[in-house]
């Protein structure tokens, strides 16, 4: 499908970036924009128990502690890639699993674009390496099974059928108490600025 040449086919953020949705370039890539896009965009579409949607930006930091966990010693920039694995969502927002297999190819263009441009503006490659988003993947599923368990009434033998059922990590592990946005957004900024601390840290050896 071909846009239009008059349709508009960026969004303004509040840094006061234009990012082109369809061209996106990393010097318009700002980790506060983000942050806060990611906290407020809701995981399972908003059907989660709890006083504040479970959000893609809680999500991330779910998903990078699983990581974490699961491959100690991992260096910084894989936890940095695993932290930023949905960032994309902060412009296209979170489209469940059945639903992406419905829309296709498309959006896994547009998703692949805004990934490169992420990454690139933070100094990495592009796209992970098989291995890595394997590692991602699976700390992703480890995730969603929890997700669906806790806060979105999935019986275990329904998640287990979906997600497998997770090893060596437990639920009181992982902060799994949905959080207000401002907490969220917050503290995946902590963890972003602390990885590239670590980053950094690492360069210097």
């Amino acid at each position: 499908m071909t846009t239009p040449a008059s349709a508009r086919a960026w969004q303004r953020m509040l840094s006061g970036r234009r990012l082109d949705l369809l061209d996106p370039s990393p010097l318009d890539v700002e980790i506060s924009d983000i942050a806060h896009g990611l906290a407020r965009v809701a995981r399972w579409n908003g059907q989660t128990r709890g006083d504040h949607a479970f959000s893609v930006a809680q999500h991330s930091l779910v998903v990078e502690e699983i990581f974490r966990l699961s491959v100690p010693g991992a260096p910084a920039g894989d936890l940095l890639m695993t932290l930023l694995h949905d960032a994309p969502e902060y412009v296209i927002g979170d489209m469940i699993s059945p639903f992406k297999a419905v829309v296709g190819g498309g959006y896994k263009g547009v998703e692949k674009r805004l990934e490169a441009a992420v990454h690139l503006r933070f100094g990495l490659p592009p796209h992970p390496t098989k291995e890595l988003k394997a590692r991602i993947k699976k700390a992703d599923t480890v995730a969603a099974f929890f997700e669906a368990t806790e806060l979105a009434g999935f019986t275990a033998p329904e998640a287990r059928k979906f997600f497998g059922l997770p090893r060596n990590i437990t639920c009181d592990m992982l902060p799994m108490q949905p959080m207000a946005a401002v907490e969220a957004q917050q503290r995946f900024l902590d963890r972003f600025q602390a990885l590239e601390e670590a980053r950094r840290v690492e360069g210097l050896r």
